[in-house]
């Protein structure tokens, strides 16, 4: 069973940022707010919010989430406001399939994260499993913070 204690250190997949801002429903966006609401320690990386403002500051996604790119600037600053900053003192590379993805294994080794949240689970469970880094999909993450309980897969 796994639930979300005090002090919980997460690395939040860029797909899961996005998904908290184009949707105002669903537990991408929970997750974003309790992060915003330190009720979990959000980690993050130079690389990694670089990744965040280059992908959440396209125009398709500004036009989804129904803001401007100023609007957008104060979002990212709010993120970095409550983040707990990583330095990426070691490199794994290659770990992943996906080169995109190695920013977000490597801010969570260096970070030495409990979770990584993402959509895309089965490219990073084996690699994370290395670094002894969960990972979880949004919802199941938002449940286990709510305080319910689920079979870890």
């Amino acid at each position: 069973m796994i639930s979300f204690k005090s002090g919980m250190r997460l690395v939040l997949d860029t797909n899961v940022i996005v998904a908290a801002l184009r949707s105002d429903q669903g537990a991408s966006r929970q997750l974003l707010l309790a992060a915003l609401d330190r009720r979990f320690e959000m980690l993050i990386s130079v690389p990694l919010m670089l990744e965040y403002e280059s992908v959440l500051t396209r125009p398709e996604h500004l036009s989804a989430a129904g803001i401007s790119r100023i609007e957008m600037s104060s979002v990212l600053d709010a993120i970095v406001g409550v983040a707990e900053p990583v330095k990426l003192r070691f490199l794994w590379r290659p770990q992943l399939k996906n080169p995109a993805d190695e920013m977000v294994l490597e801010t969570a080794a260096n970070g030495q994260a409990d979770r990584i949240v993402t959509f895309n689970v089965r490219h990073f469970r084996t690699a994370a499993a290395h670094f002894g880094i969960q990972i979880m999909e949004p919802a199941e993450a938002w449940r286990a913070m709510k305080g319910g309980k689920h079979e870890e897969k």
